[in-house]
């Protein structure tokens, strides 16, 4: 993990960072400690995964950096810019201009077809379509035969990446993709991930991703492994097989013996670096 930035590590700078980061539902003896002060950096121009056992804070760590929800305390910046500060009208400027999302749902707009779907932002937002990133876009995706297709006439694989389109199509600073495979079969899952990964390597975006499958982190150039809402570890060029063994080592210390509550930091050796496997 890196600094904050500062003179010396410019080159190095988060596109999204998070500190001491907290979310607390409810109050009293009912409140639950969803996210338990979170330090973690994800770099510029990679493709990160978040992963834990259910109820672990992925997805709230995933809104709390998006700006999608509030924090019961600590600091989250996209850049330069800490989004928890930010009013309700900033933070929806924000997320129109610097952030896009993917979601299990396509969310697409029925009645319009799949070129109005993508362009829809940057219209909404009365900025004008750069077509020739457009047509990187669909190239890179493999849209071209689809654009006048609506969604009722497109595979579910197909509305995904029109969606993923329509998250770059305002070049965003980060995607954020949330259990993006999770309507899909296998088949389609993988051509989603791999096109994620694509936009990556060839485009130059930066995606934060929610899963809860090994074989769909295995996509990614790193995996954060979170646990009662601390991170608690990270994989390196992960494979299917490292990061079950790591999820595996999270659900072992669940349940602490004689009390002990020992910080995983490293769950059965699963930072560092591994071949990458399946999702190569």
């Amino acid at each position: 993990m890196t600094d904050a930035p500062g003179a010396g590590s410019r080159p190095a700078e988060a596109a999204v960072r998070a500190r001491g980061l907290a979310k607390t539902y409810g109050k009293g003896a009912a409140a639950v400690r969803a996210l338990d002060a979170v330090d973690v950096d994800f770099q510029a121009g990679r493709f990160t995964a978040i992963m834990g056992p259910s109820g672990s804070g992925k997805s709230t760590l995933m809104h709390l950096l998006a700006g999608l929800d509030s924090a019961t305390g600590g600091q989250a910046f996209v850049g330069t810019t800490e989004i928890t500060g930010l009013g309700d009208k900033e933070l929806t400027l924000l997320r129109r201009d610097r952030v896009g999302f993917v979601f299990q749902q396509f969310n697409l707009l029925p009645m319009f077809t799949a070129e109005q779907n993508i362009t829809l932002p940057v219209e909404l937002a009365g900025g004008q379509v750069d077509r020739e990133w457009f047509a990187t876009l669909v190239r890179t995706l493999g849209l071209e035969q689809r654009l006048a297709h609506r969604p009722s006439e497109l595979s579910g694989g197909q509305q995904q990446r029109v969606a993923i389109a329509r998250a770059l199509i305002a070049k965003p600073d980060v995607v954020f993709a949330d259990e993006p495979t999770g309507n899909l079969d296998s088949r389609a899952g993988a051509q989603v991930l791999s096109f994620l990964r694509r936009s990556v390597r060839e485009l130059g975006r930066t995606i934060i991703m929610v899963t809860h499958d090994p074989a769909a982190a295995a996509y990614a150039d790193r995996v954060v492994l979170l646990a009662d809402g601390r991170i608690a570890g990270e994989i390196t060029d992960p494979t299917p097989e490292a990061v079950l063994a790591g999820l595996d080592a999270l659900r072992s210390l669940e349940a602490p013996v004689d009390g002990d509550q020992t910080d995983a930091a490293d769950p059965a050796g699963a930072t560092g670096t591994a071949t990458r496997g399946a999702g190569a």
